[in-house]
């Protein structure tokens, strides 16, 4: 009897072994590396604000140890440490919080000697590059593998998808986009050209961009503003263009149509220019904006985006 016993409580203990190993987890990031986890992440570091709020949206909110300093949302996160910034990340701090993940921008100086460091002491460092709303799901698909929200994770992806659609379905029929440009930086005038996440906004919220540039960013001298004439002038306002000068208030501005018609938008920089889920909030207000016709109430759809007073 005692030898069964023994026996059970073996095969007990092994048996506890199983789902540690069964949960090893894998994906290959932007960067073409193959991360590879023995179980789904549990002390996640996001040196970017979008993958915190992509995390959160797959359910794995409580499993961020650490933020930037310019992460705000969600308001749950501002409890957590800050680790610096996501271009000089604090790599002793990193260190000290014993992540078994950190992730990384491709566009934040994700080859910087911290993160060199961070790799040699054995840290999984995963590298994401979202610039498209595709590009945003198979991210936040991907941080659902890694840490074990697969199904959440794409739950949350149909969902933000079926918004999408939803809005193309009002949109058609439509045979003329508005023309808008969408200043990143009011000193020096900077727009927003092809190469971000402010395209595929503009794109699925019914509009078209005046700057044909396949740039993310491109410098605009008001000259070549003139010539383009957008039907409707979007401000951001965020950490990139903070406090900007109503158009209006700018010399020489009144010679634009779209500030002649007072078609003038300011939006929030955080959910227009940071790709991550909040990007089809932006869709929504935006398009309610351009097309209110097609919107029952606009105005609910439009909170965070402001007309020119």
């Amino acid at each position: 009897m005692d030898r069964i016993k023994r026996v059970f409580i073996l095969l007990s203990a092994l048996l506890l072994f199983v789902p540690s190993l069964a949960a090893a987890v894998q994906v290959k990031d932007d960067l073409g590396q193959v991360i590879e986890l023995p179980q789904p992440a549990r002390r996640i570091i996001p040196l970017y604000g979008a993958f915190a709020e992509m995390l959160f949206a797959v359910g794995a909110g409580p499993e961020i140890m650490a933020r930037t300093q310019a992460d705000e949302y969600p308001p749950e996160i501002v409890a957590r440490p800050s680790v610096g910034t996501h271009m000089r990340p604090n790599v002793e701090m990193i260190l000290g919080l014993k992540p078994d993940l950190v992730i990384q921008s491709a566009s934040r100086r994700e080859e910087t000697g911290e993160m060199e460091r961070l790799r040699e002491a054995g840290i999984p460092v995963a590298v994401f590059a979202p610039r498209s709303f595709e590009d945003i799901f198979s991210t936040m698909e991907r941080l659902g593998v890694l840490t074990g929200k697969e199904d959440i994770a794409r739950s949350k992806v149909l969902e933000l998808k079926a918004r999408l659609a939803k809005v193309t379905a009002r949109l058609s029929g439509f045979q003329k986009r508005v023309r808008v440009f969408f200043e990143v930086r009011g000193e020096p005038l900077t727009g927003a050209g092809r190469g971000s996440i402010v395209e595929s906004i503009l794109q699925a919220s019914g509009a078209e961009n005046a700057l044909q540039n396949e740039k993310a960013m491109v410098q605009f001298n008001f000259e070549s503003l003139l010539l383009a004439d957008p039907d409707v002038y979007i401000v951001q306002q965020g950490p990139m263009n903070r406090n900007p000068l109503d158009p209006r208030k700018r010399a020489h501005f009144d010679r634009l149509r779209s500030v002649r018609d007072g078609k003038i938008l300011f939006v929030d920089e955080l959910l227009f220019s940071r790709p991550g889920p909040r990007c089809v909030d932006a869709v929504e207000q935006l398009a309610s904006q351009l097309y209110p016709e097609r919107f029952d109430a606009p105005s609910e759809a439009a909170a965070g985006v402001k007309g020119g007073e």
